[in-house]
């Protein structure tokens, strides 16, 4: 199927989309203070690109980059449309991120030209809280696209960038290594679990690092973190803070 039959396919089910009545807000948070007052606006900014990538290729990262960014959708206020080229997502695992099936609208792209088409057909629709698409190459104009594609309305914009397989490919083997227009860059990697109390077996909530690699007008961070719940919701673990890029200086908790 060609890109405008594709296209005019996308535009017809989004025709069909309606709003749930949920209250649209301009900056989407966290929910966990240390993170929140760690982003210029107070959360992500709904208008706009949101880039995010897996740490490494192995496939326990590109999960966690996959979820972190399911979570972030699931607590959008609508319908959500997921740009895809390969039929790799697994439904359950994005229900237990909080992304519902009835909230989800998939599209499969021939590649990356077209997926990014189809985000932008997306995002100037208005009518979706989300608009995802996974990618191995995204140069500045195309960033710039979809940046300016988002703005003016409440579609929060998340771009996977996924690891190319070839080692000499451009950006090093760093997907985030290429110029973007997005508001914020995050890299994503799994680590290890926490203990579950004692007497009881197995490991406890499954845990992330999350680095906040660049955002406009602030600074970068990481932290550790749980993996998102059934609401889509992170946690920051106890007796773990805020490590910021060159700061160095600990956040207060949690609330």
């Amino acid at each position: 199927m060609s890109c405008p039959a594709i296209i005019a396919e996308l535009r017809e089910s989004l025709k069909k989309v309606e709003s749930d009545g949920l209250r649209r807000r301009p900056v989407l948070p966290f929910g966990i203070a240390p993170i929140d007052e760690r982003l210029a606006p107070g959360g992500l900014r709904l208008d706009s690109l949101h880039e995010i990538s897996a740490a490494s290729p192995a496939p326990s990262d590109d999960a966690a980059a996959t979820l972190f960014m399911a979570g972030i959708a699931a607590r959008a206020w609508g319908p959500v449309l997921w740009v895809v080229r390969r039929r790799d997502l697994f439904a359950p695992g994005l229900y237990q991120a909080g992304l519902a099936p009835g909230r989800l609208i998939y599209a499969e792209a021939a590649d990356d030209a077209e997926l990014l088409a189809l985000m932008e057909e997306g995002l100037r629709h208005r009518g979706l809280g989300a608009v995802v698409g996974e990618v191995k190459r995204a140069a500045m104009p195309n960033t710039r696209r979809l940046q300016l594609a988002a703005e003016g309305g409440k579609t929060i914009a998340l771009l996977m960038k996924r690891h190319a397989r070839a080692a000499n490919d451009k950006g090093g083997g760093n997907p985030l290594a290429v110029p973007s227009a997005a508001m914020t860059r995050w890299r994503i990697a799994s680590a290890p679990s926490g203990p579950l109390p004692v007497g009881d077996a197995g490991v406890g909530r499954a845990r992330w690092q999350v680095e906040l690699v660049r955002q406009r007008g602030g600074e970068s961070a990481e932290w550790i973190m749980e993996a998102c719940d059934e609401t889509g919701r992170l946690a920051l673990p106890a007796r773990l803070v805020d490590r910021t890029a060159g700061a160095g200086r600990a956040l207060s908790r949690a609330a």
